[in-house]
């Protein structure tokens, strides 16, 4: 597709403003350099992100002979963005400066058997009332708040969530938060927020055709296409956990039978490990967590049953991420997600070769496979970043109306 003026401005605000959050102090030669942008082009943008209180003028550095060039960083007085990262059992709220480091986080229970929209957007509302108190801003501070909601987001902002035991559908959870936060709330699930996450800070820096896959309960994919979030045409796209794998196969949490979740989810990975033993003292058949922590500790001990479960749900992701790589060719695909932050330097020595074994040639080359870097909740991060995205986004468009 053929980019407007728009697009492209709205890609360098981006690309200027990801450079000075990761480099500051930087001046702007240094600035325009790293993005592959002009003196002019860099230093009007810059002036943008100025007026609006993102970046700001922290001292000089000396030239070698020339005038002393002044170092931009983000601006610690500027606004303030709010991520929320819903799970099955928690709502977690974060604040953020312009350098999207956090200030204050607040977490909220949900109820583990029952969580209505009403009950959940009065957690949400009760999470940004805690954090902005203790920051003691006003909520008029806030440029906005990214919300991540697992299951399915429509562009409407209506959710389909698919946790075990809400079985929201259609929910307008968008206009819901809308009368309870009077801010712009940008509504989305987890695999995008964890996919801009990885694009601003994260092992796909930098890089325009990336893949981030969540390991967890559920498994799924976000999607950047030239460095921009894939949504598909009704905002559904990276369902990847529910492509085929086996015909007839396990069945998943949603009904979809051989699908990859069936075999790469931690109810899987527990399937695998309850077939390979029965009484495996590391089978905790109540929870999860439990388990794949169990699992983990054996696999750093040599314990040769951890080893089977592992060569058995590496060879599954292994052929999937094949399937991924032959069909969207990623420059790189990022492990995410509780049960890759616990297993994926174990499961990553056995997807490999797999993958490399059912890929195609030309495309598998030109793909990494990495584990996800980021030291912090990257759920939240991405959700509050989406803030700073459509924030930006809209001054391009207001800028050029």
């Amino acid at each position: 597709m053929k980019r407007t003026h728009q697009d492209i401005r709205r890609v360098n605000r981006f690309a200027v403003m990801r450079h000075v959050i990761a480099s500051a102090p930087v001046a702007r030669r240094d600035v325009a350099t790293a993005v592959g942008l002009s003196m002019a082009t860099t230093a009007d943008i810059v002036s943008e992100l100025h007026e609006l209180r993102l970046v700001t003028e922290i001292g000089q550095q000396e030239s070698g002979g020339g005038r002393p060039r002044n170092l931009l960083a983000p601006d610690p007085d500027g606004p303030r963005f709010i991520g929320v990262d819903i799970a099955e059992t928690y709502v977690h709220v974060e604040i953020f400066d312009p350098a999207l480091r956090v200030l204050v986080r607040s977490e909220e229970e949900l109820h583990p058997r029952h969580n209505p929209p009403e009950y959940v957007v009065d957690r949400i509302a009760s999470g940004i009332h805690t954090v902005t108190a203790e920051l003691g801003i006003p909520l008029d501070r806030v440029l906005g708040v990214g919300v991540s909601i697992p299951g399915q987001v429509r562009p409407d902002g209506r959710a389909s969530v698919f946790a075990a035991n809400w079985n929201w559908r259609d929910v307008p959870l968008r206009d819901m938060l809308v009368e309870r936060i009077p801010i712009p709330v940008y509504l989305d699930n987890p695999l995008r927020a964890s996919t801009v996450a990885e694009l601003w800070f994260g092992a796909a820096r930098g890089l325009e055709n990336v893949a981030v896959l969540t390991l967890g309960t559920g498994v799924g994919a976000g999607l950047a296409v030239r460095g921009a979030i894939y949504h598909g045409a009704t905002n559904t796209a990276g369902e990847w956990g529910h492509t085929n794998l086996v015909i007839d196969g396990l069945q998943c949490r949603r009904g979809c039978v051989g699908c990859v979740e069936a075999y790469v989810g931690a109810p899987g990975i527990m399937q695998h490990l309850e077939q390979i033993d029965p009484k495996s003292p590391l089978l905790h058949s109540d929870n999860q967590t439990a388990t794949i922590n169990a699992l983990g500790t054996a696999l750093t001990a040599g314990d040769p049953v951890a080893e089977q479960v592992i060569a058995a749900t590496g060879r599954y992701l292994g052929i999937g991420i094949a399937n991924l790589v032959n069909l969207f060719n990623p420059q790189i695909i990022v492990l995410t997600g509780w049960v890759a932050d616990r297993l994926g330097e174990h499961l990553i020595r056995h997807v490999r070769p797999i993958a490399a074994r059912y890929a195609l040639d030309e495309p598998w080359e030109g793909t990494e496979i990495a584990l996800c870097p980021i030291d912090r909740n990257p759920v939240s991060l991405g959700a509050a970043t989406l803030v700073m995205e459509g924030f930006l986004s809209e001054a391009t468009a207001s800028s050029r109306s």
